[in-house]
């Protein structure tokens, strides 16, 4: 027999119903959003047919505020301030801000960078937020209905902080987040380089603030990602900037600017920029608030030379992938390029001469990873068909670990380790009867943790009373999908345990980043050897902590002359920790050690006696 479902009346789907999903590229220049329409992703445009949102923000002094076209299209009759460019400062603290000599006034104060507006302080989160609720918007009037989430992109050398950021700016938007996806593998994914293609495709992605090259690996549908490098603070717009520096230079208008000035001039220069694409020069003309004329003629080939020094540090964080993935130029099988920078004629020379073999430019740079967010966001949606599925296997930037004893670093998770992922690792107390053990979680590619970046503190309490390296504390990273991180740690015997969720403070500096990986590498020997002298000096300590503990029990055991030799021999190894030489600490050690060996034999007796004494010996036999 048959069985038929039976629904009540209103509950049974519509026939053919979608989930409404977006995949949206929160970019330095513009932004769009993109859904998946008949099978197909396609961009999703506002009432007027365009496509690509200014990322450009404007407050004006009657509390209201113009985003995109409409932010460029206020006129300078009224007071306001107008934002672009507020990518850069996603995850980044005031003082790092500052260090970008970017063409705003910053508040003073801790924290988060803010932007000084005509309405108040407003954050990079907040700004950004008002991006991402005009596409949220155009999107629901486009598809006819509420979203039930979106992709959001991200470049793949994103922190922690600037990931963090980004999903807080969705959820100001009224935005829930699928899932954060990193800019190269949604390019990928826009390719159908998971149906048509398998090998080693490397990702190209220069856009206006930031640059990302990601290595990944394609094999039946299975998107891994071996390696990634990247800068947060090169894109477009150092271009702008090195074609503002020579303009100035040339004109003798190199005096004092002012924000406004500075801000003028870099909008001309990316009109330039621009023009040089298919020019062979073009014109830089502006005429200052101050009254000041600027004005000078730049030919494609100066701007290439000017060019260079910025294309070279993106080819070397290209090698840097590649030497992360022990693999050859003679290895990739194509590269995919993304982003409105990679438009330049300089860089596509570049990379292909590079590579050695022309890059695949046939989607826009500007929407390729809009369409491939899409898709990525249509199969979270559960609106994929049989077959449609592919699995992302994306990396970690940076290594992920805590601090030890002598501010020593031991990396739990290692870099380009592909996430989700979640490791464990036990440790110990350092004292006896020690009840708490804090825990400081770090970020970064170096020995020592004050080369590193501080993610998180916190502390595991309720730690039963036990002997210096009795208990036992399991300590566990968990990365997710979107690369963000949680730790929590368990005492074994008592199952007393604490947990983190990794909500790092904005204070990153976007060059420590560039900096980790050069400096793990630069400095490897020098971090090995100051890896070996903190670990002796906290044998050292250990051994003296033991030493103290013990003659205040049994000092008894000693005659005058040996304890005359064993205070000498602790006084030596006290000093160690001010030692700088590894050599030195281990002989102060081995000292001691000698020193101590006839006291540790006779309390060993005297235990062993004490443990039998009274007793019978058939009883202890039993």
């Amino acid at each position: 027999m048959a069985l038929l479902q039976i629904s009540e009346p209103g509950q049974s789907p519509a026939p053919h119903q979608r989930s409404l999903a977006v995949g949206i590229d929160l970019g330095t220049t513009h932004s769009l959003a993109a859904s998946v329409r008949s099978g197909q992703p396609e961009i999703l445009n506002d009432a007027q047919a365009r496509g690509l949102l200014p990322s450009v923000v404007a407050y004006l002094d009657d509390g209201s505020v113009r985003v995109g076209w409409e932010a460029l299209a206020e006129g300078t009759g009224r007071k306001q301030t107008r934002i672009a460019s507020f990518k850069r400062f996603m995850g980044r603290s005031a003082q790092d801000a500052h260090a970008v000599n970017a063409p705003y006034a910053f508040a003073e104060g801790e924290g988060m960078a803010r932007v000084q507006t005509v309405q108040g302080p407003r954050t990079p989160v907040e700004i950004s937020a008002e991006v991402l609720r005009v596409l949220r918007e155009r999107a629901e009037a486009a598809l006819g209905g509420d979203l039930v989430g979106a992709v959001i992109t991200v470049p793949a050398y994103f922190d922690d902080a600037q990931r963090q950021a980004t999903r807080d700016a969705a959820q100001l938007a009224g935005l829930n987040v699928l899932r954060l996806l990193n800019e190269p593998t949604a390019a990928a994914i826009a390719y159908g380089l998971d149906h048509q293609a398998e090998g080693i495709y490397a990702v190209y992605d220069l856009g206006g603030g930031t640059f990302d090259l990601s290595i990944l690996r394609l094999s039946k549908g299975v998107f891994e990602v071996i390696a990634t490098g990247g800068d947060t603070t090169l894109g477009g717009d150092d271009f702008d900037a090195a074609i503002v520096q020579h303009v100035l230079a040339q004109s003798g208008a190199a005096a004092a600017l002012s924000h406004e000035e500075r801000k003028q001039l870099l909008i001309e220069a990316r009109r330039v920029r621009e023009s040089l694409t298919d020019s062979d020069s073009a014109v830089f003309e502006a005429v200052l608030v101050s009254g000041r004329a600027v004005h000078c003629t730049l030919t494609r080939a100066v701007f290439h030379a000017l060019a260079q020094p910025l294309i070279e540090r993106t080819l070397q964080w290209v090698r840097r992938a590649l030497r992360d993935a022990a693999l050859q130029v003679a290895d990739i099988k194509g590269v995919v390029m993304v982003g409105g920078a990679t438009r330049m004629p300089v860089v596509r020379q570049a990379v292909e001469v590079f590579f050695g073999r022309p890059p695949f430019t046939e989607l826009d740079p500007d929407k390729v990873v809009a369409l491939g967010a899409a898709l990525q966001a249509n199969l979270l949606a559960g609106n994929h068909a049989p077959g449609d599925d592919w699995l992302l296997l994306d990396v970690i930037p940076l290594s992920l670990g805590i601090e030890t004893m002598g501010g020593l670093v031991e990396r739990i998770i290692g870099r380009n380790s592909t996430i989700p992922v979640a490791r464990a690792q036990e440790f110990t107390t350092f004292k006896d009867g020690q009840g708490a053990m804090s825990f400081h979680v770090v970020q970064g590619e170096r020995e020592l943790v004050s080369d590193c970046r501080s993610l998180a503190r916190f502390e595991l309490r309720g730690i039963p009373p036990m002997t210096a390296g009795a208990a036992r504390i399991r300590v566990t990273f968990q990365v997710d999908a979107d690369g963000l991180l949680n730790v929590s740690a368990q005492e074994l015997s008592t199952g007393v345990q604490a947990t983190i969720s990794v909500k790092p403070s904005y204070g990153l500096s976007d060059d420590e980043i560039a900096r980790m990986l050069a400096d793990g590498m630069a400095q490897a020997d020098a971090d090995a050897q100051a890896r070996m002298l903190r670990e002796a000096q906290v044998d050292a300590r250990r051994l003296v902590e033991s030493v103290d503990a013990a003659l205040q029990v049994d000092a008894d055991l000693l005659d005058a002359q040996e304890r005359i030799a064993v205070d000498d021999a602790l006084n030596a190894a006290r000093q160690c920790d001010l030692m700088d030489d590894t050599a030195r600490v281990r002989a102060a050690i081995e000292q001691l050690t000698q020193a101590t060996d006839a006291f540790a034999a006779r309390r060993m007796d005297r235990s062993i006696r004490a443990a039998l004494a009274g007793r019978a010996v058939d009883d202890i036999l039993s």
